[in-house]
């Protein structure tokens, strides 16, 4: 019984020295849901959506993408406000792949329906991991704008 109770106490010992035996973080593999911060009454939506990438720029362009889509697919359904998807088809994304693909690529039309909002708090806040950062912005959706886009583009039935 003390040679085993010796034996997990240098184990244990051995494992803080060389900090090996840490549980890895978390974060990477942790989903931070978009949440709203406030309706503007102007059409627009300000939201705090979380991005993730090997660097910062990648996680903005992911956070930003995010809050986009979360407008257009499932809606919001968390903080101050509340609001329905735009698109209530089911399988939406998958039925107009290719106009989707175009949309949310590099520098795609997303971009012209997303702002960034730095006077609000919360923007700018980092969650590290060993691979990934995970940033949350508070962004300016221009909600009524997204929706006439997909209307005009006959992605959306009025």
């Amino acid at each position: 019984m003390k040679v085993r109770f010796s034996f997990i106490l240098a184990v244990s010992a051995i494992c803080m020295a060389f900090s090996s035996c840490k549980s890895p973080s978390t974060a990477a593999f942790y989903t931070f849901e978009t949440e709203c911060v406030g309706n503007a009454m102007d059409g627009t939506v300000v939201l705090r959506a979380w991005g993730q990438g090997a660097s910062r720029a990648d996680a903005v362009e992911q956070a930003k993408k995010k809050a986009v889509r979360d407008i257009i697919f499932s809606g919001v359904q968390k903080g101050q406000c509340k609001f329905k998807p735009l698109l209530f088809e089911v399988n939406a994304e998958e039925r107009h792949q290719a106009y989707f693909d175009n949309f949310f690529s590099k520098n795609g039309a997303y971009v012209d329906f997303v702002k960034m909002d730095a006077t609000k708090m919360g923007s700018g806040v980092k969650k590290k991991s060993q691979t990934r950062d995970s940033y949350a912005l508070v962004l300016r959706v221009l909600r009524a704008d997204l929706e006439k886009k997909l209307i005009s583009d006959n992605i959306l039935k009025k």
